[in-house]
């Protein structure tokens, strides 16, 4: 017999046509052959959305669904095995395992239904958002796997990343200069599935806006994702089978001047399955100052922000939703 679902009326989302989350083929991006084309497609997206679904990007079905096989064997492990990786032990690399609640991006309204991995480039080095990996070594390969994916995650962000430069009347390579040692997380997000009463006091992730530069997402079949559009409805995110969904973070919106918006998304998993989701997040270098670029500044427009650092911001925002470094913080 299925559970009843009874959910908020908050939480309901309007279901999504392509016109509603435009799909962009990037394939003349990725190959070099038209990327002023692509650049004034995401350009047009990022301000009037900040969401995208992108289409021949040249990342591999194969590795795609490894990545998904190896994510559902971590999370099926015994909650032991998983604790043995938790994220709060790497310090202030910031790698490993975050059990359920450990977690909470909404904090004042929503704790986060879902368990989390996190890793990155692996550098011996530990300073805050780098470090050494902390790996599952009794699951074959999965190393291997993972970081050929955040490797292949990067090329494609950088591509993303000229595009936007160029979109914002800037060279390809303009933020280049800033990302010689970038932080970059990949996530890997399990979302077990929520019957019953459902407010907003606890679902899959509370509503937020992205930290970094820019969020390249993976998801399976099952769905969940919902995203605030600029007139303040709540639209839902579909799977399409073999697109990433792009989205800009806080770090574009200051670089743009408020031309374009970080845009609130949030998860709800009403499916009765079991939802795993792959997000990459790409920010800039540690020190990299984050500041209105001069094509979006002007005597009618003035720079609405001061400069900050691109680690400040994150390092801030995590300890908002981490709840351990909240404790250590108040020692």
């Amino acid at each position: 017999m299925a559970m009843s679902i009874e959910i908020h009326s908050y939480l309901q989302a309007k279901e999504t046509d392509v016109n509603s989350i435009p799909v962009i083929d990037v394939s003349t991006l990725i190959d070099g052959t038209n990327v002023q084309s692509v650049a004034e497609k995401i350009g047009y997206v990022c301000e009037n959305l900040g969401f995208l679904y992108v289409v021949n990007h040249g990342v591999s079905k194969e590795l795609m669904d490894k990545v998904k096989s190896y994510t559902k064997l971590f999370f099926d492990l015994p909650l032991g095995e998983k604790e043995k990786l938790n994220l709060e032990q790497s310090g202030e690399s910031f790698r490993g395992y975050i059990p359920m609640y450990g977690e909470n991006v909404d904090p004042e309204y929503t704790k986060d239904f879902k368990e989390c991995f996190d890793y990155a480039l692996h550098e011996e080095k530990v300073s805050p958002f780098f470090g050494p990996n902390i790996m599952p070594d009794f699951i074959p390969d999965f190393k291997e796997v993972m970081e050929t994916y955040h490797a292949e995650m990067l090329k494609l962000a950088n591509k993303l990343i000229g595009a936007i430069s160029v979109s914002l009347g800037l060279p390809f390579d303009y933020f280049y200069k800033l990302q010689q040692h970038p932080i970059s997380i990949q996530r890997l997000l399990h979302y077990p599935p929520q019957t019953g009463k459902i407010s907003r006091e606890e679902i899959g992730i509370g509503e937020h806006t992205d930290y970094g530069f820019l969020t390249i997402l993976s998801q399976d079949e099952v769905g969940g994702l919902q995203v605030k559009n600029r007139s303040g409805d709540w639209i839902s995110a579909p799977p399409i089978e073999g697109s990433f969904i792009v989205n800009i973070g806080d770090l574009v919106q200051t670089y743009s001047n408020d031309k374009y918006i970080s845009t609130y998304h949030r998860v709800i998993n009403t499916s009765g399955k079991e939802r795993y989701s792959f997000p990459f997040f790409m920010d800039m270098d540690f020190d990299a100052v984050v500041a209105p670029v001069p094509t979006c500044v002007s005597d009618s427009n003035p720079a609405k922000y001061k400069a900050y650092t691109c680690g400040e911001h994150k390092y801030r925002r995590f300890v908002e939703s981490h709840p351990h470094l909240q404790v250590d913080k108040a020692v």
